[in-house]
């Protein structure tokens, strides 16, 4: 089958900023914030805390998928699922992952790699209850990644939750939680005339500070 569209042809020109070092924080969290911020007041209706994750099971399989952040601090950047789902058994296997932030509004990206834990069951508690009802019921109802044989069933399985909690105030599955990406490399990416985009990476250096360096792109 071939496509109607040229995708070859499909192009665009970064134009809007450049990167320089000179401009940047030398920590990579307060970087990083400052480019979330901006891109949180500029974003209208996307998600600009939507992140592609991608991790890789224990045989080097790669997968990945867009979640969304739900918090971040020189501790790492956090984010919540179902602990029986498809990523978490790749990270039960492989406890490294990347995150890629792409804000095309902004022509930016923001590439961290690094180790991934779980959150404690109290930080869990504290987001999930915090989430809109509909989600904390979403959650119970939902064995993520599993086969399912149509919607209806999912449907039926979402009420029956609702039935069991009729006060609408249901518990924090065990099988639900956060985990924590703490960085090994971060990279910020802004994109530039004719591809020659500007990029920064940090890395620990053997003191743990943060070295910067500039790569070609």
């Amino acid at each position: 089958m071939e496509a109607t569209i040229d995708v070859a042809a499909l192009r665009k020109e970064y134009t809007l900023n450049g990167l320089f070092r000179k401009d940047l924080h030398l920590d990579p969290f307060e970087q990083f914030r400052i480019w979330f911020e901006e891109s949180v007041k500029t974003a209208g209706d996307r998600e600009p805390n939507a992140m592609t994750l991608a991790t890789v099971d224990g045989a080097g399989r790669p997968s990945a998928r867009v979640v969304l952040l739900k918090g971040f601090d020189k501790g790492g950047f956090t984010f919540f699922t179902n602990y029986q789902s498809r990523k978490a058994e790749q990270l039960s296997q492989n406890p490294y992952a990347a995150l890629n932030f792409h804000w095309p509004w902004l022509e930016r990206q923001v590439e961290i790699e690094g180790r991934v834990d779980k959150v404690t069951r109290r930080e869990s508690e504290i987001y999930f209850n915090k989430r809109p009802l509909g989600s904390r019921f979403g959650a119970l109802a939902s064995a993520q990644s599993s086969v399912i044989e149509n919607r209806q069933q999912l449907e039926r399985r979402l009420a029956a939750i609702k039935a069991q909690y009729p006060e609408g105030d249901p518990p924090v599955p065990d099988f639900w939680g956060g985990y924590r990406l703490f960085p090994a490399r971060i990279e910020f990416w802004q994109g530039r005339e004719n591809r020659l985009h500007d990029r920064f990476l940090y890395y620990p250096d053997s003191d743990a500070n943060w070295r910067i360096e500039r790569l070609s792109p």
